[in-house]
């Protein structure tokens, strides 16, 4: 049996052939995203150490709050310390030769000054050892043309940019500070000063020679005395590596999760495979057992062709992988990504692969080999071996109808529950609805579709809807693939739509002004508000900036926006709020007894009530409504180290956009680390990454819908070998090629429009879903369906599946009619 089955798995390869190209790709797949990982790793353990190679002990903080510049001076007078230095990281900006600000992420460090700690890879020139020099990453110095010894202007949260001398290059590529901008080194002081931190991250230690480490951390545990933490060399290493591997093993997971809907997609489409080559062995089978193979006997043969089969394919997804992870390191170079290491092929991937592979190929053959061993031996060498396909069972589809209501009962009572769990839920068991009893639904959709056709093409499409219509397990399997794929795009589709939506809509409730000003990685430097203020050319400038004090949250307002994000004013006059003048949101008015005119105390401050309020937006770090909006005089004299992320302007009376945004442009010329945007580049700004999510995620699940496609050309194919005598005499009595190939065309466009509208329907409707709970929840999210892009998801699907029809037509067409009518 074993030899028959290797000889007939080989005199079929081609039947198999789209079957085995569904597991190669979901196992490579796995294995590219295994190899690109490891290759990470690897690299991530490699460069752990970078800036640590010199450093004996580090002092981290207790808490949240930065180590004193005096704890260095006590660290560095305690026996056995050869050198100790402060150690941030925080972010910067740089201007270019140009006068404007390099673009991209820029990552500041301040940089010991004693020998013994410096672990930087020095590249050209030296490092900073006194105030008023700095260091560049090699790459920003090539691309932007800084000379050696030159001026390079560096701005922080503090102040505006101001020069400082280049005395060298560094390389910091692929380690942790390589975060895809300019990489900014200086002294410590220097990098207190530009970012207006009080403090270091951490201290580095440098043990004294032959100084005993054990006995010098407990010396440094009791300097510091609980106000900071003494680590080994080893823990400090350790953690990194724990961080790093953590973040590897969070981006693997989800890339993971994509990589199991392909595998899904991929299991249906090789059980629809096995199911119809099953079939059409029937009178061979039956040959088999009439000789004497027993059902066990034939049974085995069917498992171990599937098993020699995802062996194969899952040799040649490896091998695929390995091309995949590189493809995918290029592309993250190519994006000025910085990726560590190099790939890593190991022998745990190549086995989860090949496993991985070769079980799922088995898992999926297993019932259709089962079914196959249950028609008698002399039944099926007659006639009635060609059996017409078997209708669905009552209790399967009983029990798709109910899984299919229960789901979709679920999502529309998410929103009510509350529970996001509930839609997550809802949309699992509506796909499990629509394969239970998609060998009722799917066939009807396809006569519904298929409509139109009949009534345009007259024969063809009657024969076009027949044929899909004839076996609807078999449809609806190739259909049901497809709605995996399709459905979870269309989620994130719908979804992206709707909260773009909501993020532009809370813009325009939020911000009443033509121009935002936000900054880059960091609040807004200190001054800017008061210099854009300064300007007469300007004449609303609002600085964001909010605080919490017990369990109230005080906001900065200005006169002339403080109305936009009201929901209602219950009492008072709005417009009033100003020195010595707050607004006091409804809930907080409630729980204090306080009224129009009441007096209100704020860090030894009195104030008076000017209105009592509600707001339509939500608190930060305080209960719902304990809200003071006060003026922003007031709250700067209150909290003057404050700053927001984000400013307010608009012109002065008179003064065009354009004549505005030239002057707020040469105020900002000198601060690096903001941005100016007008209302639509600010929602475009905050929307970008939901496109870019939305991009990552729909070129992920397109391999899903690759597979579902390839099942829909496998399900064609070997359709077209079972009906081989049929179509012989379809062109025997007249139909020409061109016909027969529109009849095939239209039938691979009915299978893959069934299975595209059904999951569109489906992410839609696990989108609405969401979007309800959300609203619930408190935002303001509403769905909004992208018609173009949904629509142009149905056309992939229709040209995909013409595209699908082309080689089983000229399978169909490929042997003379007359051969044709002889087939067994």
């Amino acid at each position: 049996m074993i030899r028959l089955t290797l000889r007939s798995l080989r005199a079929e390869a081609l039947r198999m052939l789209l079957s085995a190209l569904a597991v190669v790709l979901g196992v490579a797949f796995v294995a590219g995203t295994m190899i690109f990982v490891d290759g990470m790793r690897a690299g991530t353990y490699e460069r752990a150490g970078t800036f640590d190679r010199h450093t004996d002990l580090g002092v981290y903080s207790a808490g949240r709050e930065a180590l004193p510049p005096t704890l260095v001076d006590r660290v560095r007078a305690v026996d056995g310390v050869a050198a100790a230095g402060g150690e941030l990281t925080n972010t910067a900006g740089v201007l270019g030769v140009d006068g404007r600000p390099v673009l991209g992420f820029t990552m500041l460090a301040a940089i010991p000054t004693e020998d013994a700690l410096r672990s930087y890879d020095v590249v050209a020139g030296r490092l900073p050892d006194r105030a008023g020099e700095v260091v560049l990453d090699a790459k920003t110095v090539a691309a932007e043309g800084f000379a050696l010894g030159a001026a390079v202007r560096v701005g922080g949260s503090s102040g505006p940019a101001r020069p400082y001398t280049l005395v060298g290059t560094v390389d910091v590529a692929g380690t942790a500070r390589d975060v895809g901008g300019p990489f900014v080194g200086m002294v410590g002081p220097d990098a207190l000063a530009l970012t207006g931190e009080r403090g270091y991250g951490r201290i580095l230690v440098a043990a004294r020679p032959g100084a005993s480490v054990a006995a010098l951390t407990d010396r440094l545990r009791a300097v510091v005395d609980g106000e900071a933490v003494v680590k080994s060399r080893q823990q400090i290493l350790d953690e990194a590596v724990e961080d790093a591997v953590r973040n590897l093993d969070q981006f693997r997971m989800l890339l993971l999760i994509f990589v199991g809907v392909a595998v899904v997609v991929a299991g249906f489409v090789i059980a629809n495979t096995f199911a119809i080559v099953l079939a059409q062995r029937t009178r061979r089978t039956a040959l088999l057992r009439l000789v004497g193979a027993t059902r066990g006997q034939v049974f085995r043969a069917a498992v171990l062709e599937s098993a020699v089969l995802g062996l194969v394919a899952s040799a040649c997804g490896v091998l695929l992988g390995v091309v995949l992870a590189g493809g995918m390191r290029l592309v993250m170079s190519r994006l000025d990504a910085p990726v560590a290491g190099g790939l890593t092929v190991t022998g745990s991937t190549v086995l989860t692969g090949l496993l991985l592979g070769t079980a799922l190929t088995v898992c999926a053959a297993l019932l259709p080999a089962w079914r196959g061993t249950r028609v008698a031996p002399v039944a099926a060498l007659t006639d009635a071996a060609v059996q017409p396909a078997r209708a669905a069972g009552r209790v399967r589809l009983a029990a798709g109808a109910v899984v299919l209501a229960v789901g979709v009962a679920a999502l529309i009572g998410a929103a009510g529950a509350g529970q996001l769990l509930l839609v997550a839920a809802g949309g699992v068991l509506t796909f499990f609805g629509i394969v239970l009893f998609g060998p009722v639904l799917v066939p009807a959709l396809a006569r519904v579709f298929g409509w139109p056709a009949r009534r345009v093409l007259g024969t063809i499409g009657d024969l076009a809807v027949a044929n899909t219509t004839r076996n609807p397990r078999r449809v609806a399997a190739s259909a049901t693939a497809l709605v995996i794929g399709i459905g979870l795009v269309s989620a994130f589709m719908v979804g992206a739509r709707s909260t773009k939506d909501g993020i532009e809509r809370s813009v325009d409730a939020q911000i009443g002004t033509d121009f935002v000003i936000s900054g880059i990685g960091q609040n807004l430097p200190a001054a800017l508000a008061g210099e854009l203020t300064a300007r007469p050319e300007l004449g609303v400038v609002h600085e964001q900036r909010s605080t919490v004090v017990g369990d109230v949250e005080i906001r900065a307002a200005h006169p002339a926006l403080v109305g936009r994000t009201l929901g209602a004013v219950l009492t008072g006059d709005a417009g009033r709020v100003g020195p010595g003048q707050v607004l006091v949101h409804r809930e907080l008015a409630q729980a204090r007894g306080w009224q129009v005119g009441s007096p209100v105390t704020v860090r030894g401050h009195s104030f008076q009530v000017a209105a009592v309020v509600t707001d339509d937006t939500a608190g930060d770090g305080a209960p719902t409504g304990h809200v003071i909006d006060m003026a922003d005089a007031d709250f700067a004299t209150l909290f003057p180290d404050q700053r927001g992320f984000l400013a307010e302007v608009d012109p002065a009376a008179g003064v065009s956009a354009e004549q505005a945004r030239a002057v707020i442009e040469t105020v900002l010329g000198r601060y690096p680390t903001v941005n100016l945007l007008d209302q639509g580049a600010y929602k475009k700004m905050l929307t970008g990454t939901v496109d870019m999510l939305l991009v990552f995620v729909t070129a992920l699940l397109g391999l899903a819908v690759v597979i579902a496609l390839v099942g829909v050309a496998n399900t064609l194919s070997l359709s077209v070998v079972e009906r081989t005598r049929e179509n012989a005499v379809l062109r025997a009595v007249g139909l020409t090629r061109g016909r027969m190939r529109a009849v095939l065309a239209v039938e691979a466009v009915l299978m893959a429009l069934v299975g595209a509208v059904l999951g569109v329907a489906l992410g839609t409707g696990v989108s609405a879903s969401a979007m309800a709970l959300l609203a619930r929840l408190g935002g303001d999210f509403h769905v909004v369906l992208p018609l173009g892009q949904l629509g142009l998801t149905l056309a992939v699907a229709v040209v995909a599946a013409l595209l699908a029809s082309v080689l089983p037509a000229r399978r169909a067409l490929s042997r003379p009619v007359v051969e044709a009518l002889a087939d067994q």
